[in-house]
C-alpha cells in the first residue's frame, strides 16, 4: 500500500503538469505586443541640411511629421539646432561637396540603417571647379546610395537658389531631374523632390543659406514628398480616416473642466473641412466652445476659419463642459467634412 506522502506527492506532479501549458499559454497570450520602432530619417547634404543654430528645415519637418502621428527618428553623426529641439541628429555637413558626402556614405549608411534618407547637395559644387560635372557626381553618388541601402526610400531634391549663380542652378537642376527618373524606372527607390522653387531669393539672406521662412518652406516640401509615398515615415494614425484629433484636459473645477484638441492633417491632400466626434463623462455637457460648432453628444465640425487644413497643418478647439464626476474627453475620431 503506497504511503499517503507519495500519494500527495504524485496528485501534486500531475496537478503541475496539467496546468502548466495552460499558464505557459495564457502568459504568451498576455505579454503585451512591442511598440514599433521609429522610422530612421537621415537627412543629407550640407550645411543647408544642417541649418545653423535655427535647426534648418529639420525643425519645422520634424514639428510637422509629429502632428501628422508619424514616429520617426532623424539619425545621423551630427547634432545641431536649438536645445529644445526635440530631434537634432543628421548628416548635414557645412561646405561639403557631392565627392566629400560620397567618400563617407557607405559608413554612415551602415552605422545608422536609414530607412528613409533625404539629399539636398551640389550646393557647394555650383562655385567649385567642375559645376557641369556635378550631375554625375550626384548620379553616382544615388547609386551608391541604393547599392548599399536597397530598400531605402531615397528622397533627392534640386537645390534651392544661389543669388549669385542661378544659371548654374538652374543647368545642374534640370540636368540631374531625368538622371534620377532614370533610376526611378529602373526600380530603385529614388524619389524626385522639387525644392527649387519652394525657396525665394528673399529668403536668403546671404544668398545661400534660408532663413526660418525659408527653411519652413523646405519643411513643407519634403513632408508632402514624404507624405505621398507609403512607409516612407511609417503609418500614420487614421482613426476617422482622413485626420486626427487629439484632446487635452487643461482645466479643472468643482462640477466642470475645459479641454482643448488638436485637429491635424496627416495626408499629402489639403482638407477643406473635418468633423470630430468623442464622447464626455456621463453628466457632462459642452456648455461653451470656440473654434467649432458642437451638436449632439459630442459633434464638433470647423468653424468658418479653420477648416482647410494643409498638408501637415493643425489648428485646435476648446470647449468648457459642466458635470458631475472625473473630468475626461474619449479618444476622438476626426474625418473630412
Amino acid at each position: 500500500m503506497p504511503s499517503p506522502l507519495k500519494v500527495l506527492c504524485g496528485a501534486l506532479v500531475a496537478t503541475l503538469l496539467a496546468t502548466s501549458p495552460a499558464l505557459a499559454d495564457r502568459s504568451t497570450a498576455e505579454e503585451p505586443a512591442a511598440a514599433a520602432d521609429p522610422v530612421r530619417v537621415m537627412p543629407l547634404g550640407d550645411s543647408i541640411t544642417q541649418g545653423g543654430s535655427i535647426g534648418g528645415y529639420r525643425l519645422d519637418l520634424g514639428t510637422k511629421l509629429r502632428a501628422a502621428g508619424r514616429s520617426v527618428d532623424f539619425v545621423g553623426s551630427l547634432a545641431d539646432g536649438p536645445g529644445s529641439m526635440p530631434d537634432r541628429n543628421h548628416e548635414g555637413h557645412p561646405g561639403w561637396t557631392i565627392a566629400q558626402v560620397d567618400a563617407n556614405v557607405v559608413n554612415w549608411l551602415r552605422t545608422y540603417t536609414p530607412r528613409t534618407v533625404l539629399l539636398h547637395i551640389g550646393t557647394n559644387d555650383m562655385y567649385g571647379s567642375d559645376p557641369g560635372g556635378a550631375p554625375q557626381r550626384l548620379s553616382a553618388l544615388v547609386d551608391k546610395i541604393t547599392a548599399q541601402a536597397p530598400n531605402a526610400e531615397v528622397f533627392v531634391s534640386t537645390i534651392i537658389p544661389i543669388r549669385f549663380a542661378d544659371a548654374t542652378v538652374r543647368n545642374y537642376n534640370s540636368a540631374i531631374v531625368p538622371l534620377l527618373r532614370a533610376k526611378a524606372s529602373a526600380g530603385k527607390r529614388v524619389h524626385v523632390v522639387d525644392m527649387y522653387p519652394a525657396v525665394p531669393i528673399s529668403d536668403l539672406p546671404d544668398g545661400i543659406h534660408p532663413n526660418a521662412s525659408g527653411y519652413s518652406k523646405m519643411a513643407t516640401v519634403w513632408f508632402n514628398a514624404l507624405a505621398a509615398v507609403p512607409g516612407s515615415v511609417g503609418e500614420g494614425p487614421s482613426p476617422g480616416g482622413t485626420c486626427t484629433a487629439t484632446p487635452v484636459v487643461t482645466g479643472t473645477w468643482n462640477g466642470g473642466f475645459q479641454a482643448e484638441v488638436t485637429v491635424a492633417n496627416p495626408t499629402a491632400a489639403a482638407l477643406t473641412g473635418w468633423t470630430v466626434r468623442f464622447t464626455l463623462p456621463g453628466g457632462h455637457a459642452v456648455t461653451q466652445i470656440w473654434g467649432g460648432t458642437a451638436s449632439g453628444s459630442v459633434t464638433v465640425t470647423n468653424a468658418t476659419y479653420n477648416g482647410a487644413l494643409s498638408p501637415g497643418a493643425s489648428t485646435t478647439f476648446g470647449f468648457l463642459a459642466s458635470g458631475s464626476g472625473a473630468p475626461s474627453v474619449s479618444s476622438a475620431t476626426c474625418a473630412a467634412a
